[in-house]
């Protein structure tokens, strides 16, 4: 039986392994969620600010006593949902956090050390996005009042006047623009030296994908690009965003930025793509793999097919 992770390019990258059973449906369903609050095999993930707990042996999903011992609000923690070993929730911790044996980790790190199961690292982002929201959201936008939590941590409501909030997660367009055997970079001026990475920004209201991976590239190079189509996505937690990863064939191949934001665009060769990501390269560096730019310049370089969907492929070759 073929698993839907030999074929989707989305749950091999770095946060995109989620498989909890979110039970969505049964978030209103009172009884149930008491039910799973209450059951033994419930687990959670504690965070201390943007950080999360770890105990010896890797282990970041923490019993109950052990969260209420840090200091964790068990009947009000997030349901996140269930995995083979039970219900699992996420709750913050007041500083400083750590037990004996425990430490914090930032979760960049915590992606880049393969020291937890690309399932749990997914539940993990999860976890941290719906806690950062409402760390962000306790007045209500409508009316200013204080709001409570609701739906086993998934809303929030007014009392006031009855206005429910919801999570919300944030679109981002991230794209490799290619020209045959070249493809398109750019260099933010925070990035260590060396380093180059696919163009990206958030989706704007009333535009599509392609409208938006079109239009950043040529505001951030001055390029004009025609087809678009998509790879892969992926969650990122920092703190609620959605990287939606595609390729975009150039019709232009002047480099005229429109706008200040990169320190640097320019076009590399597909031969200098592997050794960047392997870190050989003479000159220069990509992200490393926890980012979505890694997959992405990873199937320009090693497959020449830009497409995931079976469609007629992106032309990326000479």
């Amino acid at each position: 039986m073929i698993s839907f992770r030999d074929t989707d390019p989305s749950a091999a990258i770095g946060f995109g392994g989620n498989t909890l059973d979110r039970l969505s449906e049964r978030r209103d369903d009172e009884p149930f969620i008491r039910s799973v609050r209450a059951d033994a095999a419930g687990r959670a993930l504690l965070f201390v600010d943007d950080d999360i707990l770890i105990a010896a042996g890797d282990v970041v999903a923490h019993p109950r006593a052990v969260a209420e011992a840090l200091g964790a609000d068990w009947d009000a923690s997030v349901f996140l949902g269930l995995d083979r070993e039970g219900p699992l929730f996420a709750a913050f911790v007041p500083p400083p956090g750590e037990a004996a044996g425990m430490e914090k980790e930032n979760l960049r790190a915590l992606a880049m050390s393969a020291r937890v199961s690309d399932p749990m690292l997914g539940a993990i982002a999860q976890g941290r996005s719906i806690l950062s929201w409402h760390a962000r959201h306790g007045f209500c936008a409508n009316c200013g009042a204080s709001t409570m939590v609701g739906t086993a941590g998934m809303r929030r409501e007014c009392p006031s006047c009855g206005t429910q909030h919801f999570p919300r997660t944030d679109p981002v367009v991230i794209m490799l623009a290619v020209d045959g055997e070249r493809c398109l970079l750019g260099r933010q001026r925070r990035y260590v030296d060396g380093m180059y990475s696919c163009l990206a920004g958030f989706l704007e209201p009333g535009e599509t994908i392609e409208a938006a991976v079109r239009r950043e590239i040529w505001e951030e190079a001055g390029v004009k690009t025609g087809r678009v189509t998509y790879h892969a996505s992926q969650p990122w937690p920092f703190p609620s965003s959605l990287m939606i990863g595609c390729f975009a064939e150039a019709d232009t191949t002047e480099i005229d930025p429109r706008d200040a934001e990169l320190e640097d665009v320019r076009w590399f060769d597909r031969a200098d793509i592997l050794p960047m990501l392997e870190r050989v390269h003479p000159t220069y560096v990509a992200p490393q793999s926890v980012a979505i730019a890694y997959h992405l310049l990873r199937a320009y370089a090693e497959e020449g097919v830009a497409v995931a969907d079976g469609s007629t492929p992106l032309k990326i070759s000479a």
